[in-house]
């Protein structure tokens, strides 16, 4: 495992192969992981058709995938969130950050995608924390970037990124990642438990994107310069 690595749970879906995407385009190694092998390689065969044939990405299963890079993302639904938790915990290692993207929006027991749910956790960052052994890091971070702007490669992403966690230096740790998306810049989050502000607003843009008939809203901090 290297430090230029970084692995996608999820990143057959729409959010999780835009990630792919920008970072294999990036020069990162990326390793797209799925519940179904054939699915998994399907995507990274795709990834390089956009992103270049000398992008560094495989695809393999999830129980494989969480082995081969010290940051492990997990985007998934609601949903599928803690089943997906549940079949690679066991094979996470000690000092591993795993960045949960999932919102729990209301569309997972068949509501509205324009709200979420109240969870007794506070979130679905909180409650994946809950979930997974205290011998990793956990933080919540590209919730309220757009899945569509993510695979657009011609496109920069007008977002900021907002990563929550408790641990300040494993924050920073996700800066370059952030960073390395055109468009995107990082913003410290502060605690995980911001991540309940932040998930709620990704239901809000949803509901932006449907009045405003568009399907890339983003969020801007202003009056905080660079990336901080």
């Amino acid at each position: 495992m290297s430090d230029d690595s970084i692995t996608i749970i999820g990143g057959t879906g729409d959010l999780g192969y835009g990630l792919a995407l920008r970072w294999a385009k990036a020069g990162r190694k990326v390793f797209i992981g799925s519940r179904s092998a054939e699915r998994a390689a399907k995507a990274a065969g795709e990834v390089r058709e956009s992103a270049g044939e000398e992008s560094q990405v495989q695809g393999m299963v999830n129980a494989d995938a969480v082995l081969r890079a010290w940051i492990v993302v997990i985007a998934v639904p609601f949903a599928a969130q803690a089943e997906t938790l549940a079949s690679v915990k066991e094979k996470l290692r000690t000092g591993q950050t795993v960045v949960i993207c999932t919102v729990p929006l209301e569309a997972a027991i068949g509501g509205a995608p324009t709200r979420t749910l109240g969870l007794w956790a506070g979130s679905a960052s909180e409650l994946a924390a809950r979930t997974l052994p205290d011998t990793v890091h956990v933080v919540a971070a590209f919730q309220n970037v757009s899945a569509h702007a993510m695979q657009d490669l011609a496109e920069t992403v007008d977002c900021d990124v907002i990563v929550c966690g408790d641990d300040a230096e494993v924050r920073v740790r996700l800066r370059p990642w952030v960073e390395a998306i055109p468009g995107c810049r990082f913003v410290d989050g502060g605690k995980l438990e911001n991540a309940r502000i932040v998930e709620s607003l990704t239901a809000f843009l949803i509901g932006v994107n449907r009045r405003h008939k568009v399907k890339a809203s983003g969020i801007r901090i202003t009056g905080i310069g660079p990336s901080r």
